[in-house]
């Protein structure tokens, strides 16, 4: 079982970088061909039909992956509810795209990239829970080829409309043809396991209510995530324009790029803190301070590095996005506190906080909102950055509150202690970098730079060899704090 869990994380991570990279290359040369204005329309869409993508799932998902994780005799049949749980959902989601586009007056050519990307919803909703199920299943081979060569289809075809015919109508559909992909090879994985008769609707009302109400916990912290994520690029369309959008996208994409790089973290981390908490607090603690190492150690150089070298990565995109430079360099601060997040969530979801956890988010929405509606006519897009750096704090901040109430005794000193020398490392290999990259480059600059941080994390004593064991074994899903077995008893 230890020897699938690791090939499937490494399958799944293999892909997903793979998927990340491909597809923020594609983005930037997408940006530099169609400029500001056509790259904010394409953002813009997007960012509508990503909000109400929530709605298409509603949580489903997550609860069929556990489900038939748990339950796998009864898959068949959880299947059958499911699928037609999530169909209305999926229209419902279409529906609100198309409604929110159309009363907040935008331009035809809104509605009709929307309208678009709701179909590319729509694929993405099918493959969600079929790959959910396979999830379920612990095979994760045929997601990880799906996303690989989904994204593929996505490239090539989006690259020849650019080269051809630039076109942004044509550039969505191409991203329908990923969608596609994936939505067909996943169902054909799943029939081919369960047979055709998961497709035929199974609907027994006691059965759909308790599936739709164990939904909803999932649903709503989907909701709030997708919502404080892109409701800024909304309000900038409202406030400025979508050429300010186009602008904003560059730096949010340099930004959130990086998002993926704690998933194995998070992956070993939960079922690890489930195990422990109530169990073994020191271990837990350990385990806790651990994951806050690894996470801050991966946000700082990403953070101070890519401020230091801002003008240069943003010029990948085009001249015209210079205005994207000072966003970029405060939007990439909130990485720290989104990383962080991490663990924390974690720790929540382990210790059955989930509602604690959801009403934080809730929170996160409200104020982001807020600080948006705010700040946006008086910063431009700048105040769009400062409100999501303001944002992820507060996310950060409000579940580390928790924490000692989970970890008896857990001290913010200790937190500290942890934290402050990588930040001090990651800050005095930004400003080393800022001031090489004139003189040599910003090519040279990076492992210039990357030398400088790992000297300073051994001078700061914040890197020990049984830090980076801990880490490797986070990363490969095999954490010493859950290996033994009596902890399961």
């Amino acid at each position: 079982m230890e020897e699938c869990v690791g090939k499937n994380t490494l399958y799944l991570t293999a892909a997903s970088i793979g998927q990340k990279i491909l597809a923020f290359v594609y983005f930037l040369f997408l940006a530099r061909v169609l400029g500001t204005e056509q790259t904010g329309e394409y953002f813009l869409a997007l960012s509508i039909t990503t909000i109400f993508s929530t709605i298409t799932d509603f949580g489903v998902t997550s609860v069929v992956v556990r489900d038939v994780a748990k339950y796998p005799e009864k898959a068949t049949s959880l299947i059958r509810h499911a699928f037609w749980l999530k169909i209305p959902f999926m229209f419902l989601g279409v529906f609100g795209s198309m409604m929110t586009a159309w009363m907040l007056g935008y331009e035809p050519i809104i509605l009709v990239l929307v309208a678009f990307a709701s179909l590319v919803m729509l694929a993405d909703a099918v493959s969600l829970l079929f790959y959910g199920i396979l999830r379920g299943h612990h095979i994760l081979k045929y997601e990880s080829l799906g996303i690989f060569v989904g994204q593929c289809l996505t490239l090539v075809i989006g690259c020849s409309v650019l080269a051809i015919r630039p076109s942004v109508t044509h550039l969505i559909a191409a991203l329908l043809f990923g969608s596609l992909f994936n939505a067909l090879f996943s169902l054909s994985r799943v029939i081919s396991i369960h047979g055709a008769k998961i497709l035929c609707p199974n609907i027994q009302m006691a059965d759909l209510r308790k599936l739709f109400l164990a939904t909803l916990p999932f649903a709503f912290a989907g909701i709030f995530v997708k919502t404080y994520s892109y409701i800024d690029s909304i309000l900038i369309s409202k406030m400025i324009g979508t050429e300010a959008v186009g602008i904003y996208a560059v730096a949010y994409k340099f930004t959130y790029a990086f998002q993926f790089l704690p998933m194995a973290l998070v992956a070993a981390l939960y079922p690890g803190m489930s195990a422990l908490v109530g169990r073994d607090t020191n271990r837990l603690r350990r385990l806790f301070d651990d994951s806050i190492w690894y996470v801050t150690a991966l946000s700082a150089p990403i953070v101070f590095g890519l401020f230091a070298i801002a003008p240069d990565a943003i010029a990948l995109a085009g001249d015209e996005y210079a205005g994207a430079v000072p966003v970029l360099q405060i939007l990439i601060f909130v990485l720290i506190p989104i990383f962080l997040d991490f663990p924390v969530g974690s720790l929540l979801n382990a210790a059955d906080r989930q509602s604690t956890k959801t009403t934080i988010m809730g929170l996160t929405v409200l104020l982001n909102v807020f600080l948006n509606v705010l700040l946006i006519p008086r910063f431009g897009i700048m105040g769009a950055g400062i409100a999501a750096l303001a944002s992820f704090t507060f996310l950060s901040i409000g579940g580390l509150y928790f924490v000692p109430r989970i970890i008896k005794g857990y001290s913010y000193v200790t937190l500290g202690r942890i934290i402050s020398p990588i930040l001090l490392s990651g800050l005095v290999m930004g400003v080393s970098a800022f001031l090489l990259r004139p003189i040599i480059g910003f090519v040279l600059t990076i492992p210039v730079a990357a030398v400088i941080y790992i000297a300073m994390l051994v001078i700061t004593r914040s890197l020990r060899v049984d830090q980076l064991r801990v880490a490797l074994d986070l990363i490969r899903r095999k954490p010493s704090y859950a290996e033994n077995t009596s902890i399961h008893d």
